[in-house]
């Protein structure tokens, strides 16, 4: 059987036209995402970042990303698939972009080319923040960003990231790490959880969530939930009993939810109904209650403003102690803080923070 290809054609987004093609962002001014694409592009990794950031999307108002794509490498290239593509935009494109995408790697033995290293370091340099999906932490790690850093990858290619860069702190089994700057995200969807959770930093919660209803995904998924789960779909028995059992506890949070009073609800022996929570969600119930807990508590930071007393109340903490605690704990900030940063006043400022300071440097970008 002959083998048949497509040929797709990627062009960085000409922002300066009101004509401008319906699939790219239309609106002047906002944060500049450049996604790298190279020859053997991992196209779901790739189709990420595009679906995120590289449709229109008018609902969101000004200031939302513009999106372009860099070529490291020259000529036609290929991707997963038998798509073929051509870009219109060399490494250039980074010294004008806020955010830059490596959307996976060729291959985690493959060189990094030295003109893409000193390509990122220029950009981490003078202040755009860099992430990467699934194996494009190898690239990161190749250009000497994640040096003393937390990061993380694919959980099957943690072993090999450590032992290639050992100055790495290798976090195998959460879906992202945020180290301010530069980012990365384990294995495929993981990507999107760490977009929602740049969308979250830089327009709200209000627009993350926004984006999720139109992706069909989990508005937000912590950082630190664990990559895979050993039984992620339970038995249909099961399911029958744990769904309705995680929606009555989601349902009032504040609860006393103890195991014994759990397991009898769920019809399980307490010891059989530990086994099977975990392996259906990957949690203890003690570490998903508190997980839902904090999800619902950021909710109320993020897009209300009622006191701390009524947040810590309403999402079952019960004091504002105990909600300080765990938010030093889990989030290393407190309330306050995180309503300052992430709460209804704050929607765009750091999105408007990194475009100013890629302005400062190098003007408006002319993508």
């Amino acid at each position: 059987m002959a083998l048949m290809t497509a040929t797709l054609k990627i062009m960085p987004n000409d922002l300066s036209r009101p004509e401008a093609a319906p699939d790219s962002t239309v609106i002047p001014g906002g944060p500049l995402v450049v996604a790298l694409a190279y020859d053997r592009l991992c196209t779901f990794e790739f189709g990420i970042a595009v679906e995120v950031f590289g449709l229109a999307r008018p609902e969101m108002g000004p200031g939302w990303y513009r999106f372009a794509v860099a070529g490291v490498d020259k000529g036609e290239m290929r991707a997963t698939g038998g798509l073929r593509f051509h870009v219109d935009g060399g490494l250039e494109l980074l010294e004008q972009a806020a955010l830059i995408i490596v959307p996976g790697w060729r291959g985690i033995e493959a060189p990094v080319p030295d003109r893409l290293v000193a390509a990122l370091r220029a950009a981490n340099a003078r202040g755009a923040r860099i992430f990467s999906f699934c194996s494009g932490a190898f690239v990161l790690a190749a250009a000497g960003l994640l040096e003393g850093r937390r990061a993380t990858t694919h959980w099957r290619y943690a072993g090999p990231l450590q032992g290639r860069f050992p100055g790495v702190q290798v976090t195998p089994d959460v879906l992202y790490v945020d180290e301010g700057s530069v980012l990365t995200s384990a294995g495929t969807a993981a990507g999107l959880d760490l977009c929602l959770h740049i969308i979250r930093q830089d327009f709200g919660a209000e627009a993350a969530n926004k984006v999720a209803r139109r992706l069909v995904i989990p508005a937000h998924r912590d950082g630190g939930q664990a990559q895979f789960i050993r039984q992620p779909v339970p038995r249909a028995h099961e399911s029958s009993r744990l769904g309705p059992l995680l929606d009555q506890m989601r349902a009032d949070l504040s609860a006393d939810h103890s195991v014994e009073a759990l397991a009898a609800r769920a019809g399980m022996s307490r010891r059989t109904f530990l086994r099977r929570f975990e392996a259906a969600t990957g949690l203890t119930p003690a570490r998903w209650l508190l997980a839902e807990r904090l999800g619902k508590a950021r909710e109320f930071l993020e897009t209300t403003a009622i006191s701390i007393e009524e947040v810590a109340a309403l999402s079952g903490f019960g004091t504002t102690g105990t909600l300080r605690h765990h938010f030093r704990q889990q989030l290393s900030t407190t309330p306050a803080a995180y309503r300052e940063s992430f709460g209804p006043g704050a929607i765009g400022q750091a999105a408007t923070r990194s475009l100013s300071s890629i302005s400062q440097d190098h003007g408006t970008p002319d993508i």
